[in-house]
């Protein structure tokens, strides 16, 4: 939605999303200001009915005027989408002020009380917030506290599952946070003003210990905690406080609400004492440690009934209540998944590295399920900050279900937000929180694909747990580094995360990468990268065996180095075994099949391919590849011109096209379409060779040697320049100049450099007119193409130098 326009209000980027709805900063263009504008969820409002009524409930909250209050300017419809204009606020949310942990007494006592006072004047009108929680209350760079979404709770209701880090809003009355709600909000009880006085003790207990009051793990747990027994006493969870400030929030906290802060108002008055430091006044006593109250001691509450808190109703296991109070509820049934962009919350562009990295972990965490299709990065990071609605995108995917979220990092500490998203609804089904040390990234990323795999409805076998679950933790300054190559694609930095963490696997399989598209497009001379592909991908399977690409990127090793099609080809299939949604796998074992000839094979893989990763050129052009070996050459045109509308300056995109105008014999088009491809690739010299070989074919022989002898002389000079000119593509030109003694001489010296084609040279049309000589047939068995050869392909090894696994 980005650039559109709702209203007066034209729309800037994305701030934030929930159950209540996705917030954007927008700007009112009438009155030149910028306005945080929360888009409703479909649904939300389904008839004019509640249209209505939630105006006039707008209306009221619209004239809370204080300046602890951001002010909702504006309530309105628009192609049926329903809105609500607030204050913009710049700053940050209590949720990431207090990642970085425990605040000092005086900050939390100043915080509290300003957030008292907007308390003060909202109870005052009659409106009670119902869920307030350090997310949606706000500090500005100059510590003005401003309390958000006053009232709104009340007039949402989401369908949403409960968990522990969920908002409670539905047909039973529950409206709240859960680990910020009040026992009486629970017992389904009516609320007032001293609900909204419990949820703000809650909070000053985690600004001050950095603990929430009630840290039990599941939302069963924490509703028994919240009814029934005391939070721990501040100072002993070793913060560092005055009695009077425990005393405060104790008050605050108390389980009946005749017991806590008769208003607002008193707390203000406390919280002002606690500043002068005068405690002989204050109202909150010292804190009682009280047993646990039994559930049968009191009357049984139609809310608790209806929600069926584990240990009292469970027996009953009525209308899926015991996934209520796991937090897991039947979803649809769910074949794809796509991870979006998780955004990244700190604010500082210089943090993307980090949060692309989190999400590229993510999508490659949740890609070891073989009952689960997860769409690439690649295709998935051209929605980052296009502000497109979910079920487009999804429909753009072809993903069943959604993961989107937020990252936010401080100093060595982080905050990742998932949430579950089914987009056919567009709403969501979860959201979750994890708060972690850096070092603990490879567990958590285990952590949050478990879960969201429980709440999609599969089950894993114990053999097929996530891999990072048993991995160590790792050194965060290796793992800094280790983003930071990812993002930039510089492998030094990947050679800083080893030596900091020797044991960094994933750090070897980044370098074992780079050298694979090294070699093949002729950066670095092939034979040395095809080593030292092999050499950084045994090493991180010699830290980790799991790791599913590095089986994949060995595999290439095999194949291009070692021509071993056999152990390729068993590693191709580990690779995919272990992580069935590696798109680049799948695309590169496609090629593997086809260079076989084993064609349906290959087409197979080609389709997971463009499957997992719809949007990327090279998974369309592979098909194009395919159409030469059946001569359909018109469709090998149509994709390689889709291709280049989408992207005019994909040089891959040119040479398929120009290649497939050959086959025609359109040679004047294909010289057209190499030159674009010279173009549109400086520096690499393999389109040069293609438009060589189309010039030599075209009789044109003057500019056929012209290009010859520039190749030539550059592969004169390739060890001193650092450049790479491959025999194989010099070959192609004398093949195109009807050259052949010359041509089986320079195919002879690309199988000793291991040019990166040679071993396609089955599908290479170019080649078909040496098939006849007795020395391609010789040509195939020196790279294991022959029978003979796929039967012993390890006596044409060259010098493992002890690198068999």
């Amino acid at each position: 939605m980005i650039d559109q326009t709702l209203g007066q209000y034209r729309i800037v980027e994305k701030i934030g999303a929930g159950g209540m709805g996705v917030v954007y900063r927008a700007r009112d263009e009438r009155l030149e200001r910028d306005v945080a504008l929360k888009v409703l969820p479909a649904g939300a409002l389904a008839d004019e009915e509640s249209r209505k009524r939630f105006r006039r409930e707008a209306l009221a909250l619209s004239k809370l005027n204080h300046p602890n209050i951001a002010t909702i300017h504006d309530f309105n419809t628009e192609r049926n989408m329903d809105f609500l204009a607030m204050e913009y606020i710049s700053g940050i949310t209590l949720s990431e002020k207090s990642l970085a942990g425990a605040m000092p007494e005086a900050e939390v006592i100043a915080l509290g009380k300003q957030a008292a006072e907007a308390l003060e004047a909202a109870h005052e009108q009659g409106i009670i917030h119902r869920d307030l929680k350090p997310g949606n209350i706000m500090v500005t760079p100059k510590g003005l506290l401003k309390v958000l979404d006053f009232g709104l709770a009340k007039l949402f209701h989401p369908a949403e599952t409960i968990d522990k880090t969920l908002t409670l809003t539905g047909s039973l009355g529950l409206t709240g946070t859960l680990p910020y709600m009040a026992p009486e909000q629970l017992d389904g009880r009516e609320v007032d003003a001293r609900t909204d006085i419990h949820a703000l003790g809650a909070i000053l207990h985690e600004l001050v210990t950095g603990k929430k009051p009630f840290p039990q793990e599941t939302a069963s747990e924490i509703m028994r905690a919240i009814l029934d027994k005391p939070p721990e006493l501040v100072r002993s969870l070793g913060a560092h406080i005055s009695e009077g400030l425990e005393r405060v929030i104790f008050k605050c906290l108390e389980k009946e609400p005749a017991d806590r802060y008769a208003s607002a108002k008193e707390l203000v008055a406390d919280l002002k004492r606690l500043e002068t430091g005068d405690l002989t006044a204050l109202v909150a006593g010292k804190p009682r440690r009280r047993a646990k109250r039994r559930l049968w001691q009191r009357p049984l509450p139609v809310g608790l009934l209806a929600l069926g808190l584990a240990g009292l109703v469970f027996i009953l296991n009525i209308g899926g209540v015991r996934g209520l109070l796991t937090g897991r509820t039947r979803a649809p049934q769910v074949q794809s998944l796509a991870v979006l962009p998780l955004e990244n919350l700190s604010g500082d562009p210089a943090q993307d590295y980090f949060t692309e990295g989190i999400t590229d972990a993510l999508i490659t965490e949740l890609g070891q399920i073989s009952a689960l299709q997860v769409k690439s990065r690649t295709s998935v990071m051209q929605y980052k900050k296009t502000g497109k609605p979910l079920p487009q995108i999804a429909k753009e995917l072809n993903a069943d279900m959604v993961v989107e979220g937020s990252v936010l990092r401080v100093g060595d500490k982080m905050r990742i937000t998932a949430r579950l998203i089914n987009p056919a609804e567009d709403r969501q089904l979860w959201v979750k929180s994890y708060e972690r040390d850096i070092g603990g990234f490879l567990v958590l990323q285990s952590e949050i694909a478990q879960d969201i795999t429980r709440q999609i409805g599969i089950r894993l076998r114990e053999e097929k747990s996530f891999r990072s679950a048993k991995r160590k933790t790792v050194n965060p300054q290796a793992l800094d580094a280790y983003l930071k190559g990812v993002y930039s694609g510089d492998n030094e930095y990947f050679n800083q995360a080893i030596k900091l963490d020797p044991d960094f696997a994933l750090a070897y399989l980044e370098i074992a990468k780079s050298y694979f598209f090294g070699g093949l497009l002729g950066d670095v001379p092939p034979r040395e990268a095809f080593l030292a592909m092999k050499q950084a991908a045994l090493k991180a399977l010699e830290k980790d065996d799991t790791l599913g690409e590095a089986h994949g990127y060995l595999a290439v090793a095999w194949l291009h180095y070692d021509l071993d099609w056999p152990e390729a080809e068993k590693e191709f299939k580990r690779a995919l075994e272990l992580n069935p949604s590696l798109a680049m796998i799948h695309h590169l074992f496609a090629h593997f099949l086809m260079a076989l000839d084993r064609t349906e094979e290959s087409m197979t893989e080609v389709k997971l391919a463009s499957e997992l990763d719809p949007f990327a050129n090279p998974n369309h052009l592979c098909s194009g590849w395919h159409c030469f070996s059946t001569a359909g050459y018109d469709e090998a045109i149509e994709l390689a011109r889709k291709d280049i509308q989408t992207n005019p300056k994909d040089a891959w995109a040119h040479v398929t096209l120009g290649m497939a105008y050959e086959q025609k014999f359109l040679i004047k088009e294909a010289i057209v379409e190499f030159q674009n491809a010279v173009d549109n690739w400086p520096g690499n010299f393999l389109p040069v060779a293609d438009l060589g070989h189309a010039y030599g074919i075209a009789g044109k022989k003057k500019e056929a040697r012209e290009i010859l002898e520039k190749l030539l002389a550059e592969k004169l000079l390739e060890k001193s320049k650092r450049t790479f000119v491959s025999a194989y593509d010099i070959a192609a030109v004398y093949v195109g100049l009807g050259e052949k003694d010359q041509a089986f001489e320079w195919l002879s010296r690309a199988v000793e450099e291991r040019s990166g084609f040679l071993v396609y040279i089955k599908c290479d049309r170019r080649f078909d007119g040496l098939r006849p000589d007795p020395r391609y047939e010789n040509l195939l068995k020196n790279i294991g193409l022959s029978l003979g050869a796929m039967k012993d392909s390890a006596r044409i090894r060259p010098d493992n130098n002890g690198l068999r696994p």
